[in-house]
């Protein structure tokens, strides 16, 4: 059986706009026929990656998305002595690998990949002791075999292992992710706000009246439900069977989910909010989010206290319906129980099996 571990959060956001549409507006959902602030799947999986929890603590382990492959390695041939022209030509043999690439700028002879690729600490490492073999004349195996001394499928890269890749180039170095990560959003109605702002210049005389600049920018406020879904044994499948690895990857999720947030607008809002509500959930059952509980708009005078009385009533009714999805359970609530490090050492051991 599959074990998986499921999250379900609830954070409140004072005036902000982390997220934001093509309008530069935050970005919205109806659902039950109410408006709704969300953040999108994306940027959730962006602030989780570029936390500290794992940008830092797991630094060695992260992979990098780039459509620059091309360019790092030109410059790193260049610091082994390689001539300009034979380590362009190089590194385009190499960067070829990873996807297609455009035409040459002209100035600077740099290949910009078409697709951004997510590429794992082993395979930048190996494309780099390619690109040397290649400048150095070595003959080179023919195109599978090719890929397959730089590409993997399974290795050392979190952040890879958990949100997963593709590679447009060649199938089967794809990556299945092993965390899904649903949009958040606010579980009452949140309509966006407009905010008319103006700015003097400094240098303005006494007798001048007048702005020298005025604008309008959109926010918005509410309790956000966030649910996410981490098949564990794929996560250990996709670190090589690195078990050590993966708890520590689930003990950074666990951090991060609490407190990273999509930094849109954050110096003119400074949004930092921690989860007031987290619970986890481990077992081997099919897994179930909850955002049913929200599909009618949570109302009242504490929505922050009726969406966790929601969240957990609807937990109660689809557990009593179905049966439990879960074996063991973290709870944090703030001001009532549980602590973060308790929440993230069950994390850790749901993955080592302690």
């Amino acid at each position: 059986m599959t074990n998986f571990v499921q999250f379900h959060v609830l954070t409140t956001y004072g005036l902000s706009n982390p997220n934001r549409d093509d309008m530069g507006r935050p970005k919205q959902a109806v659902i039950g026929g109410e408006v709704r602030m969300r953040h999108s799947s994306q940027s959730v999986k962006r602030a989780l990656r570029e936390s500290t929890f794992f940008s830092n603590d797991l630094a060695d382990h992260m992979g990098t998305r780039t459509k620059r492959l091309h360019g790092g390695l030109v410059q790193h041939l260049l610091s082994k002595g390689v001539a300009e022209k034979k380590a362009q030509e190089s590194a385009s043999t190499v960067a070829g690998i990873f996807g297609k690439l455009e035409a040459a700028d002209k100035e600077t002879g740099e290949q910009i990949a078409t697709t951004l690729a997510f590429i794992s600490p082993d395979e930048w490492k190996l494309a780099k002791e390619l690109a040397e073999k290649v400048a150095a004349g070595e003959k080179l195996p023919k195109d599978k075999d090719l890929k397959k001394k730089v590409l993997r499928q399974a290795d050392g890269a979190v952040d890879i292992a958990m949100f997963g890749r593709m590679l447009a180039s060649d199938a089967d170095f794809n990556r299945d992710a092993a965390v899904q990560v649903a949009h958040a959003f606010t579980t009452h109605r949140s309509v966006a706000q407009e905010d008319w702002f103006s700015a003097v210049d400094d240098l303005n005389k006494d007798d001048e009246r007048g702005a020298g600049h005025i604008g309008e920018s959109a926010f918005g406020t509410g309790v956000f439900y966030q649910y996410v879904c981490v098949n564990l044994d794929l996560l250990v499948e996709n670190l090589a069977g690195d078990r050590e690895l993966a708890a520590k990857a689930m003990e950074a999720l666990a951090r991060a989910l609490s407190q990273a947030t999509p930094r849109g607008k954050q110096n003119s809002y400074a949004h930092r909010p921690r989860a007031h509500y987290m619970l986890a959930e481990q077992g081997e059952q099919a897994p179930r989010d909850l955002s049913g509980a929200f599909f009618h708009a949570v109302k009242g005078e504490n929505l922050l206290e009726s969406s966790i009385k929601k969240l957990e009533e609807t937990r109660k009714a689809i557990d009593d319906a179905y049966g439990p999805c879960w074996a063991a359970e973290a709870k944090l609530c703030v001001g009532k129980t549980g602590t973060l490090d308790e929440l993230v050492a069950f994390a850790g051991k749901a993955v080592r099996g302690e």
